[in-house]
């Protein structure tokens, strides 16, 4: 096999690239802490409350640290684990969804606050039977303090892949 020199120094630059190119669609894998600005402490983040005696419910009263969010995270290619609670489904499975960090979460509790709480949309629904499992999800996060139905969420996610967490 006979190579040119300029074909091999060819050949050189263009393997030289592919890590760089491979760790560039590489999720950066986060957990829920990550959300919290450095320097910000957990404790600091959840805020006092009221008892809805009425109701049998508790209301957590956020500061404005429990808006604050990680400036790393905007525009970040992340993967991170948690749980579904479905906001619209399909015919073929949840389309939007509120990824939560524990089992529960808005539903039986009072909701975390903003930062600790991210809004999905999938490329791919999710099946509606795969509903209670812990979840990865991978795609671009952005900031977007919104108002869902079920609590107010700080980040989007818009997710390229999903799959079942295996602890």
């Amino acid at each position: 096999m006979n190579i040119s020199r300029r074909k091999l120094m060819a050949l050189s630059a263009a393997s030289a690239a592919l890590p760089k190119a491979a760790l560039a669609n590489r999720a950066t894998e986060i957990t829920w802490d990550d959300l919290i600005p450095p320097g910000v402490p957990y404790s600091e983040i959840i805020g006092e409350g009221v008892m809805d005696e009425r109701n049998d419910l508790w209301l957590p009263q956020f500061d404005a640290n429990a808006t604050k969010l990680n400036p790393a995270l905007d525009g970040a290619y992340i993967k991170m684990p948690g749980y579904i609670l479905p906001i619209e489904y399909s015919n073929t499975g949840v389309t939007n969804f509120v990824l939560v960090p524990y089992v529960g979460a808005c539903l039986h509790t009072p909701p975390p606050p903003p930062n600790q709480l991210v809004f999905v949309n999938t490329i791919t629904p999710w099946p509606s039977d795969n509903l209670w499992d812990a979840v990865w999800v991978t795609g671009r996060m952005q900031h977007d303090i919104q108002t869902t139905e079920v609590a107010e969420t700080g980040y989007v996610l818009e997710a390229e892949f999903m799959e079942i967490y295996v602890w």
